[in-house]
């Protein structure tokens, strides 16, 4: 019997043969199907008099200052601002940098340099102007006064970029909390033409004497703002409980539970589709994924762990992220072992790992002492052989590996079965064949020593987790003191 063509049309993907996509590969395709266009924007000319502005990065000019270390430092970090500006949409027209012993108070990089970055803005043509730091409300307001284009800084830059790529609630959420907690001290208005007049009954009854301006526009903003932030606070804070709820039943499991840290664009999401298939997107761009996930995979040894991708870590990383994020890092905390991906490619890797560890030492201040850190070297296959001798001599204690290419995976699964705390209790069991489930549990949570299918029933020895071994030891036997030994 022949098939229609309406038969073999309405077949899925997966009948005629084709690769079904992951969950990784629609994100990325969803990303990619929403261009901006130039040219068709309406926004208000004098961006000075809106109170409430959306980014609209579309051809933007950098200006940095360099205050200490080497001229490379400051010049790899106002590429990687460009890198930012590009991930957020725009397209980067020049770049400057001044070389002060510290940011002017009044203007950020100085009223001389202003003049200059004024003519550099107006020579290109550009809109923005995005700094490499973090602008008080005065300087913001000075620079926009003088320059007629808009100002941004590195703070309100990675915000953006993080509300374009929040996918989970909780990460929706707590961007949102970032992003508040930026705006409020530079919200700006039109003074008191929107105050609300008030008099008479409606002041209490003062009338006469009692009308005045009232509450500006501006203090109702902020009244609204903080109302806003206690929400989101009280949000974050019961999905944090949801977060510990599932962390304590991997506990009470047994589960040891690994998190991958490290710069943005590392290959974080890389590695963890090596080691467990998980399908995640993966994109070459910074802070590509925000949401933490979860996927359970095994040691070699037969040992099951959970391997955790955690949001990427920049340089400067604004403070308002660290807290609106504090429970998603509290992930790296909790962990049993660390992951630390580097960038084998990037120019100036030992920033990136300084950068890391800034964050996480801050995380751990209020966790206690953080677990044990396993360097792992990412991207060796886009390296040159000269950058990889260097990163050898300096960390002779990472690892290195190639999650594109597949190269070393196995020797850092290896490294992980070693480095992951080992079940406590040595057990001799004697489990009938009635009970699957438990044998089934010692085989993934413990370490099996010795296996043997007797006519009673499944013979084990192995070393498990004290939970584990009061939910076994019903069917433990005498072991050759007589009984079960703990350790």
């Amino acid at each position: 019997m022949t098939e229609s063509p309406l038969d073999l049309d309405a077949r899925t993907p997966a009948a005629v043969g084709e690769e079904v996509p992951s969950a990784g590969d629609l994100d990325l395709e969803e990303r990619s199907s929403l261009r901006r266009v130039a040219g068709l924007s309406t926004e208000l000319t004098d961006v000075t008099e809106v109170e409430y502005r959306q980014l609209r990065l579309e051809r933007v000019v950098l200006v940095g200052v360099w205050t200490s270390g080497s001229a490379e430092q400051a010049d790899a970090s106002l590429v990687e601002l460009a890198r930012l500006a590009e991930t957020a949409g725009s397209q980067v027209l020049d770049g400057l940098v001044q070389r002060r012993s510290r940011p002017d108070p009044a203007t950020f990089i100085g009223s001389g340099k202003v003049d200059e970055l004024s003519a550099a803005v107006h020579a290109a043509q550009a809109d923005t102007v995005i700094a490499d730091g973090e602008l008080s409300p005065g300087q913001l307001r000075q620079l926009e006064d003088r320059l007629k284009v808009k100002v941004i800084d590195r703070t309100a830059l990675i915000l953006d970029i993080f509300a374009q790529h929040a996918r989970s609630r909780d990460g929706k959420a707590q961007v949102e909390l970032a992003q508040l907690s930026y705006l409020l001290p530079r919200l700006r208005g039109w003074g008191e033409a929107l105050s609300r007049q008030v008099g008479g009954r409606a002041a209490g009854g003062v009338g006469i004497g009692g009308r005045g301006p009232g509450e500006t526009k501006i203090e109702l903003d902020r009244r609204r703002i903080r109302h806003r932030m206690s929400k989101l606070r009280r949000e974050i804070a019961a999905m944090r409980t949801v977060r510990d709820t599932q962390r304590g039943n991997r506990r009470r499991n047994e589960v040891p539970g690994v998190a991958i840290v490290g710069y943005t664009n590392a290959g974080k999401s890389s590695l963890l589709n090596a080691l467990t298939d998980a399908g995640v997107l993966v994109e070459d761009a910074l802070f590509a994924t925000l949401d933490p996930t979860t996927r359970k995979t095994a040691t070699p040894d037969g040992r099951t762990y959970t391997l955790t991708d955690t949001v990427g870590f920049v340089r400067h990383l604004p403070h308002q992220l660290v807290e609106a994020f504090r429970s998603t890092l509290e992930e790296t905390a909790q962990a049993d072992l660390l992951i630390h991906v580097v960038d084998a490619s990037d120019p100036l890797p030992e920033e990136q790992i300084r950068a890391v560890r800034e964050v996480l030492v801050e995380v751990g201040e209020q966790h206690g002492a953080m677990p044990p850190e396993l360097l792992v070297v990412n991207k060796t296959d886009v390296a040159g052989d000269l950058q990889l001798a260097r990163l050898r001599h300096l960390l002779p204690d990472a690892v290195f590996v190639s999650a594109r290419r597949g190269d070393g995976i196995d020797v850092l699964r290896r490294r992980i079965a070693e480095l992951l705390p080992r079940p406590e209790v040595d057990v001799e069991l004697l489990l009938p064949y009635t009970e699957g489930s438990l044998a089934a549990r010692v085989h993934a949570e413990g370490e099996v020593l010795a296996a043997d299918h007797t006519a009673e029933g499944t013979r084990l020895r192995a070393r498990v987790g004290a939970e584990l071994a009061n939910a076994v030891q019903p069917f433990a036997v005498a072991g050759r003191n007589g009984a079960t030994t703990g350790h």
